[in-house]
């Protein structure tokens, strides 16, 4: 039982670092970002964590980006002993298909695929690929940017199932130093056998620090559920970003941003 709980915490995965909506935006053509992080996920039943972990995504042609996770991961039972090692490999493709303008918002898909590459026997790993289909939206207007969607999980491990999840978040930029954001995140059950095993409405809060603008960040995140199962949810990282042309190089993440669902 502690095993397949384990299984699902590692599905749990960020989608837009550090919140758990993501957006359409792909890294810039020709650039690069990468995320130093830690997450953290918990219910009643048991605690899950990633980290120390590694996110890149690289702008391999315009509109396109290609993205990678490599996890060491936790599961946290209590009353029981602390399972940690390296965890299932995450690889995706983030295509934006309809670009913003003045009254239309940007639309892309983000689908990815996690790979069995963490020991299952011990818990450390899915057992089997799984996978994570969304459509993202997004719409800026001064220093306020909204973005969120939904999606579905497709998972045939035994003891888990195929659920959907969406969200939407709103945030603003304060001054050259800050980015704040809150979010509402949902998904459905996960499967019996799983950390979540009902439904969970999330409120969390959380944005950018600019060590230095663009290309290093600090990024934070903490929420509760608000209806539905309990769940309390955090993350913690580092962003660098660089590139060909660094003079017209961007905030990715003020854009956008992570990495989950957890």
């Amino acid at each position: 039982m502690l095993l397949a709980l384990f299984l699902c915490a590692c599905t749990r995965l960020q989608a837009g670092p550090p919140f758990q909506t993501d957006d359409p935006e792909p890294v810039d053509f020709r650039h690069w970002e990468a995320y130093f992080f830690s997450d953290y996920d918990r219910t009643g039943i048991a605690s899950a964590t990633q980290g120390p972990a590694f996110e890149v995504n690289w702008g391999v042609v315009p509109d396109v980006q290609l993205h990678l996770v490599i996890p060491a991961a936790a599961f946290i039972p209590a009353g029981s002993p602390t399972a940690f090692g390296i965890g299932d490999t995450e690889l995706g493709v983030k295509f934006r298909f309809i670009h913003e303008t003045k009254h239309r918002p940007e639309i892309g898909i983000f689908p990815f695929v996690e790979l069995p590459t963490g020991n299952a026997t011990i818990g450390v790993g899915n057992g089997r690929t799984w996978y994570r289909l969304p459509l993202w939206i997004q719409k800026k207007e001064g220093p306020w940017t909204t973005y969120g969607g939904a999606g579905e999980v497709l998972n045939g491990e035994p003891g888990l199932r195929n659920y959907p999840f969406g969200g939407w978040l709103l945030q603003r930029d304060l001054g050259k130093k800050w980015t704040l954001g809150g979010e509402v995140f949902a998904h459905a059950p996960e499967g019996p056998a799983a950390l979540s095993t009902k439904s969970s409405v999330l409120l969390d809060f959380g944005g950018y620090y600019y060590i230095r603008n663009p290309g290093f960040q600090v990024l934070f995140m903490a929420g509760h559920s608000i209806a539905g199962q309990p769940e309390t949810v955090a993350y913690l990282g580092l962003y660098w970003t660089w590139g060909k042309d660094t003079k017209q190089a961007t905030s990715f993440l003020r854009q956008q941003p992570p990495a989950r669902r957890l």
